[in-house]
């Protein structure tokens, strides 16, 4: 019987063919009320993300102004201006975020390391099921209106930066995504649902193009009002 991650790798492109890629990068227009909560209502509203898919880290460009961009790693974010001279950075910026609660404001190196690593997750999944230290575990599956989806425990490894150690994935009949789980442990373990939508292929990878993250109550259920994030992405393309 195939295991659930394998289904999810190869309904989204398969292994082989995403390893053939560096990195991915797509326009984003993003909303939502977490942004101004946190202070920076305007800095990433619309941008363009680049993702490493061998190794872990990010890039926002433009970041605020037009000349600045971020550069994110586990270990350290900074700002740099497009020469590539450092305006500012932060090393082990996870300990900056030590007693932060949901409402919290970020300063904008918090911004590009929660942004960095977010981004780098989302654009990566379900490839990254496949990394050393990766641990999955299927769940009993979740009764939907449009049927049963299929559930994914994940259990990721201290090397790898993501909202939660713990997140869960759900996933449709043909194995795509559809929802995925996790508590934003620098701001407070704040539970998150994050559902998936609107798939595009882009050289021979499904990725879905709109995202939707609402607070989850503790039965895993989810009301639409606040819309916490909104994450729409176009001309996405790998290299």
């Amino acid at each position: 019987m195939t295991r659930l991650k394998d289904l999810a790798i190869a309904a989204h492109g398969g292994l082989d063919r995403w390893r053939q890629f560096e990195q991915v990068s797509a326009d984003l227009v993003q909303g939502g009320v977490l942004w101004a909560v946190k202070g920076q209502a305007h800095t990433l509203e619309r941008t363009t993300v680049t993702v490493g898919l061998k190794e872990e880290w990010a890039s926002h460009a433009p970041f605020g102004a037009e000349d600045r961009r971020s550069r994110f790693a586990p270990g350290r974010v900074a700002l740099e201006a497009s020469d590539g001279t450092v305006v500012d950075e932060l090393l082990q910026p996870r300990a900056n975020f030590i007693g932060h609660t949901l409402q919290t404001p970020w300063t904008e190196l918090q911004l590009a390391y929660f942004a960095g690593c977010a981004m780098w997750t989302y654009l990566n999944m379900p490839f990254v099921l496949a990394w050393p230290g990766v641990e999955t575990e299927e769940l009993e599956p979740w009764q939907t209106e449009d049927g049963d989806w299929r559930r994914l425990a994940v259990r990721f490894p201290a090397s790898i930066a993501t909202h939660s150690a713990v997140q869960t994935l759900y996933l449709d009949g043909d194995g795509l995504l559809k929802r995925h789980d996790y508590d934003v442990e620098i701001a407070g373990n704040t539970p998150g649902a994050h559902l998936i939508s609107d798939y595009e292929e882009v050289s021979g990878i499904k990725f879905p193009t709109k995202r939707r993250i609402f607070a989850r109550q503790p039965d895993g259920s989810f009301g639409r009002d606040p819309l916490v994030v909104s994450i729409d992405l176009s001309n996405i393309r790998l290299g």
